[in-house]
């Protein structure tokens, strides 16, 4: 029989992942290539051969998603599979529809096909919603460790947005490899809390490859997901993030339900800024799903640097990108940490520049908040330039990162820290408990 034709849909990180690890060897299957979607810029390159391997010696085109129809009928794909996430079922089932429609399967691959082993112990830290927590929650797991001597790696799902072939394997230990590395906004804001604490990480392209390396120097592995995304390695322990900010969403997204399904532990985060009713139904929602992960609630506490310089002022608020744009935010902690120090918010609307207005056109529900793209230098430059047109007396950084290292900000900076708090000791308990069980020589 003649080899599958596949088609798979992704954003530059799952997409590569289940290449690797379920086609890029297998016989059974012939991709003729990838699409993308949801970051810009991402289409046009190829999937070099010296990743790809000798089945595909010149490597694999990278579409955009908007030509799905015509590269399935010009390729005779016979299979289309999915492989991204933060996306709604709804969305998903359209996206289904037109690869049914264009004369292909629909496929989703899971963890038995594109999880990997690991010798060493792996706790995962996952999410119903992009910005519900996971990085917060990951520096806690991490510092949990480090107080009790264990080397603990922490491997950060991908964001290879640049060349392919250099960022097969990354590891990241002083804040300077991001510069060698080239590093984008996005990848600061996961990367550097990390590094400023001392934690050794990992990202990259390849991840059976980065396995290898980390495992040489660790005694936990500490997946820190990306999105609502699953674990690429199988999880010990597995932890999802839920956000009562957004409630319903917990069933209502792709991966993320799956990964409320798949978890030990959930995480009701914010509980000190959302309404008792929105928690409420989140437990409830994630109970109906799995009566048997064990729920923590925890506060997200944020804190400004300087709160009484943005009393009364006309304050310019710029946040994680992500979480706004694919993350269905309209706010973040920048925000409320503004709104709480009685900051005058502007509407940096009117002031965007170049990709920034086109983001506003994409996720109209973003609102008069700045969100911190910067996928390219250009872009970085388009943010920088918005930020100086804004008639602001103040910035509110609500970043994971100070922006002021990446970019110029003409204007006088707050920036806003945001940690994870459990009042109950519970999940110290459980990172106790895993000590003991599976770190115990």
């Amino acid at each position: 029989m003649a080899p599958t034709r596949v088609l798979i849909m992704g954003a530059a990180g799952r997409d590569f992942h289940n290449f690797n690890v379920f086609y890029r060897d297998n016989t059974d299957y012939q991709v003729v290539g990838f699409t993308a979607a949801q970051i810009p810029d991402i289409d046009g390159r190829v999937y070099p051969s010296s990743l790809a391997g000798d089945l595909y010696p010149e490597g694999l085109p990278i579409y955009s998603e908007d030509d799905l129809v015509e590269i399935v009928k010009k390729e005779r794909v016979d299979e289309v599979v999915f492989a991204y996430s933060d996306v709604s079922h709804e969305d998903l089932m359209h996206k289904a529809s037109i690869a049914i429609a264009a004369g292909a399967d629909f496929r989703l691959l899971g963890p038995r096909h594109s999880m990997l082993s690991s010798s060493c112990p792996v706790i995962a830290v996952c999410a119903a919603r992009t910005g519900a927590g996971k990085s917060q929650a990951t520096r806690y797991v991490a510092e949990f460790f480090a107080r009790n001597s264990k080397r603990v790696v922490v491997i950060r799902h991908p964001m290879p947005y640049g060349d392919l072939a250099a960022q097969k394997v990354q590891r990241y230990a002083a804040l300077s490899d991001m510069d060698t590395h080239r590093c984008t906004i996005e990848e600061r804001e996961e990367y550097e809390p990390h590094i400023e604490r001392g934690n050794v990480l990992y990202a990259g392209v390849d991840y059976g490859c980065i396995l290898e390396e980390a495992e040489e120097e660790a005694d936990v592995i500490l997946w820190d997901g990306g999105n609502n995304d699953l674990p690429f390695y199988r999880p010990d322990l597995m932890m999802t993030i839920v956000d009562p900010h957004r409630p319903g969403h917990e069933l209502l997204y792709h991966p993320g339900e799956a990964n409320v399904r798949l978890a030990d532990v959930v995480i009701v985060n914010k509980v000190d800024t959302a309404a008792r009713e929105d928690i409420d139904t989140v437990i409830k929602n994630v109970r109906s799903v799995n009566s048997k992960a064990e729920i923590i609630k925890c506060r997200s506490p944020i804190a400004a640097t300087d709160p009484q310089a943005l009393r009364g002022k006309r304050v310019l608020v710029v946040e994680d990108g992500p979480t706004l744009t694919h993350g269905g935010m309209s706010y973040g902690a920048g925000f409320i940490a503004a709104k709480a120090a009685g900051g005058i918010m502007i509407d940096p609307r009117d002031a965007a520049v170049g990709s920034i207005v086109q983001t506003y056109e994409k996720h109209p529900h973003i609102g008069p908040i700045l969100p911190a793209m910067g996928y390219s230098p250009k872009q970085c430059h388009e943010l920088a330039e918005t930020i100086r047109r804004c008639d602001a007396d103040v910035v509110v950084i609500g970043t994971p990162i100070d922006l002021q290292r990446v970019i110029r900000i003409s204007k006088p900076a707050v920036r806003v820290t945001y940690e994870l708090a459990d009042d109950s000791g519970r999940l110290e308990q459980i990172l106790e408990d895993f000590t003991r069980v599976c770190l115990t020589s």
